[in-house]
């Protein structure tokens, strides 16, 4: 949200820096994210100033030029060749001097030092177009002879320079979405008044125009407030009201449609205006239509309401979507004569609904989505209704109608001082406390000398508890007013073991420094990925209510689906060689709908790893190779040695799902670390990647927990050598090396220290359903050298065990 420096001084009286005034409103709970500088004409006429031409001839060798000499009041007159017919000698004009850069629309150029055929020139005589005060070309910029030379053009013109806070607005703080929201919590920290605009002159001039306003609904709209305005004249805006509306980044249109944006912006209360003349009937009847009915919205897009979205209409047809979007038959154009002005305050839950069903997102859905004032109405509409009379000549013509059978009452809450104190830290003086509420236009209606009976202004939509109120005296009386106490009772506390975020960070460095890109995607994503996987059920889906999508109607069962997405829109782009890794929460449904809610849910968290494309770049020295599942394998099994895992304590089985082709499961403690393995060719073709992409999944919260057993020491070198013995072994196709390895290791615990498969030959050379397989194994005792003796009978056992356990023979 921006938020305009000189709009907010108009309702609060300070001299306080714009640096100064960001910082009050970020500590009372009004983030300013950023400062930006404003100027009413881009870049703000610098280097331009007022001359005179004092010479005025016929360029010698150009028919259209002429050479002019002005006075800049520098002393020295400038030669000036200038393409302007009007061009004339004693002119006041315009002059862009030697370095001026100068603004037209998108584009910018600069002054330089020129020769014109021949001709020298040290300047530019200027059209109004080609410094942004206009659009004519016709020819230059001529002033009043009053205009005094030497004077800068941005003095001349009075350009208006202005310092835009752009506001970080919480959803609680609907309050504050506006000018004088934000300047009501600047002057209860400067102690001083919020000046508002008065209305006190508002009165009907004449009878002419009366409209007839129902409400069928009154739950959708509470209150519905209109007056009728004629006679207006549709034209640019005053210069003061399009420099408030630029400042905050909308383009002014006409006087019209300015002055609703304005006072929107103004009071935070949205407003419409009709074209009256379009009312049909002199009727406005606030109520739903039949589902499936046209509208044609001010976009000119035909859209099928729904028989629960609130209407707009008149005797005989919709005029506007309630809250959220105009029609495109009732809008203000520039033949309108007549104004019907709505301001009302329509229920939160169904602005909602419809700007979601319909993906309509305007200034006005986003306040009344939060809450508008429903106590504010008649204000925004007198002051409208004022600046219409004042700006477009207009005659309000109808006493103002207020629909408003059920007013709403500002809400009491009891603040008790001790309870204030216990929150805070502090006692705070009762006095203090008492002139903050006041300044909140927090009324104090009881008082003893333990508590305070309140009534909080229907405004503040997030003030309902005595909590509430706490924090609304804290941020004014400010955070950093509270002392820390020399009697706290302090303490070291310890982080819980494991360091789940050190260990993440540990791993997430890790893999960064192998080449990986880390990716967050959303959590919610698309029921429709689920459809028929056995994998990831679709019943096991967390569904959300009022999806804001359906490509977002659901949250995540893995990271599967996220990675794919990240991998085609960066393979649409020509980046095709890719290593991903996330870290995320997934979600399960793990019971059924009549159980408690947290009893209902499932949450884990999840690493997933997506390697694709080659290994490394095409060089000189190395050929493309493409990646492979042992690219995968590496990486995953770094992690778990990162970790502290002994791999070979680590159970392997081959795995394969409706996801995953070929691959891994890896348990430990008989509890899942990890799957991994190529992904199935159907599910990669429904997202258009046609090339191999191999994913892993860990288990995170499995892995952390498993990890917190494994005790990385420090182990000495040792001064023993390693030997290595190779066997070479005829084995049936079904036997896998995990079998080799799991008995090598039952049969030598204490000297076995790695088993590795070098080598593996299947051919016609071979019995049939027969393989080969190179294996080595490495033994170390680390206390002595070990004999020839000692490893001829390790491996003896070891070929015993493969011969009996595996039907292997000794090739």
């Amino acid at each position: 949200m921006k938020i305009s420096y000189n709009w907010l001084k108009n309702y609060v009286n300070t001299d306080l820096t714009a640096e100064e005034v960001a910082k009050i409103l970020t500590n009372t709970g009004l983030e300013v994210e950023g400062i930006e500088q404003f100027e009413s004409v881009k870049g703000g006429l610098d280097g331009l100033v007022i001359g005179k031409v004092t010479s005025c001839k016929k360029h010698p060798n150009a028919d259209k030029l002429s050479v002019t000499t002005v006075d800049v009041g520098t002393g020295k007159e400038l030669p000036i060749v200038c393409g302007a017919p009007n061009v004339a000698e004693g002119q006041k004009v315009v002059v862009a001097t030697v370095g001026t850069t100068l603004y037209s629309g998108d584009e910018e150029f600069k002054i330089k030092k020129a020769k014109m055929r021949g001709e020298p020139s040290e300047g530019m005589i200027c059209a109004e177009d080609e410094i942004g005060l206009g659009t004519s070309h016709d020819g230059i910029m001529v002033l009043e002879n009053s205009a005094v030379t030497g004077t800068p053009a941005r003095e001349y013109f009075n350009i208006e320079t202005d310092t835009v806070f752009e506001i970080g607005l919480t959803p609680n703080r609907i309050d504050g979405a506006s000018h004088i929201g934000t300047a009501r919590d600047l002057a209860a920290i400067l102690k001083t008044e919020l000046v508002k605009p008065s209305v006190k002159e508002f009165k009907a001039d004449n009878h002419n125009l009366p409209i007839e306003i129902i409400v069928e609904d009154k739950n959708a709209c509470p209150r519905y407030t209109g007056v009728t305005v004629t006679n207006v004249k549709v034209n640019p805006s005053p210069e003061w009201l399009q420099n408030r509306l630029k400042a905050i980044g909308l383009n002014p249109i006409n006087n019209i449609v300015d002055i609703s944006n304005f006072v929107l912006h103004e009071t935070g209360q949205p407003l419409h205006f009709f074209d009256a003349d379009k009312v049909e009937g002199n009727k406005v009847i606030i109520k739903m239509l039949p589902e499936g009915t046209p509208f044609i919205t001010l976009d000119e897009v035909e859209r099928k309401l729904s028989s629960q979205d609130l209407m707009i209409c008149n005797a005989n047809n919709g005029m506007c979507i309630a809250g959220v979007f105009g029609g495109i038959k009732s809008g203000v154009t520039e033949n309108t004569k007549n104004i019907f002005i709505e301001s009302a305050h329509f229920n939160p839950v169904y602005v909602r609904k419809t700007a979601k069903r319909h993906d309509l997102h305007t200034d006005a859905s986003f306040r009344f989505e939060r809450g508008s004032d429903p106590n504010n109405t008649k204000y925004a509409l007198k002051r409208a209704a004022l600046l219409l009379k004042e700006i477009a000549g207009g005659e309000i013509s109808s006493e103002i109608v207020d629909i408003y059978p059920d007013p709403v009452s500002d809400y009491k809450v009891e603040l008790t001082f001790k309870n204030m104190k216990r929150l805070i830290g502090k006692e705070i003086e009762k006095e203090v406390v008492k002139d903050i509420l006041e300044s909140l236009d927090i009324k104090i209606i009881n008082e003893n000398d333990e508590k305070l009976g309140l009534e909080v202004p229907t405004y503040r939509v997030d003030v309902r508890r005595e909590a509430d109120v706490i924090e609304e005296v804290l941020r004014i009386y400010g955070y950093n007013n509270i002392e820390i106490s020399e009697h706290v009772n302090s303490s070291l506390s310890y982080s819980p073991k494991p360091d789940k975020e050190k260990i993440q960070n540990n791993i997430s460095d890790m893999l960064t420094a192998n080449g990986f890109n880390e990716i967050m995607c959303n959590s919610l994503t698309k029921a429709d990925y689920y459809n028929e996987l056995e994998s990831y059920k679709a019943d096991k889906l967390v569904k959300i209510f009022n999806p804001l999508s359906n490509d977002l109607n659901v949250m995540r069962q893995t990271l599967l689906f996220g990675g794919l997405e990240s991998i085609i829109y960066n393979r649409n782009r020509r980046n095709q060689d890719l290593k991903l890794y996330e870290f995320g929460n997934c979600y399960y449904l793990n019971g059924s709908e009549s159980e408690e809610p947290l009893e209902k849910y499932d949450e884990e968290k999840h690493l997933a790893l997506f390697i694709t494309g080659n290994k490394t770049e095409e060089n000189w020295i190395i050929k493309e190779e493409p990646t492979s599942f042992f690219t995968l394998k590496t990486h995953v099994e770094n992690i778990l040695d990162r970790l502290g895992f002994d791999l070979n304590q680590i159970t392997s089985e081959e795995y394969s799902s409706d996801i995953l082709t070929e691959g891994l499961k890896l348990e430990f403690n008989q509890k899942e670390l990890v799957h991994f393995g190529i992904l199935n060719k159907k599910l990669l073709k429904s997202f258009d990647i046609d090339t191999n992409v191999y994913f892993a999944e860990f288990a995170w919260d499995n892995v952390i927990k498993l990890s917190a057993k494994n005790n990385i020491r420090y182990t000495e070198v040792s001064k023993y050598p390693e030997v290595r013995r190779d066997l070479a072994l005829l084995l049936d196709k079904p036997v896998k090396f995990s079998n080799i390895k799991e008995l090598a290791y039952k049969t030598e615990r204490k000297l076995l220290k790695k088993v590795s498969l070098f080598d593996v030959f299947e051919g016609e050379k071979l019995e049939a359903n027969k393989k080969s397989y190179a294996v080595s194994f490495i033994l170390q005792d680390e206390n002595k050298t070990l004999t020839d003796k000692q490893i001829d009978k390790i491996i003896n056992n070891f070929i015993r065990v493969f011969e009996k356990e595996l039907n292997a023979q000794i090739r």
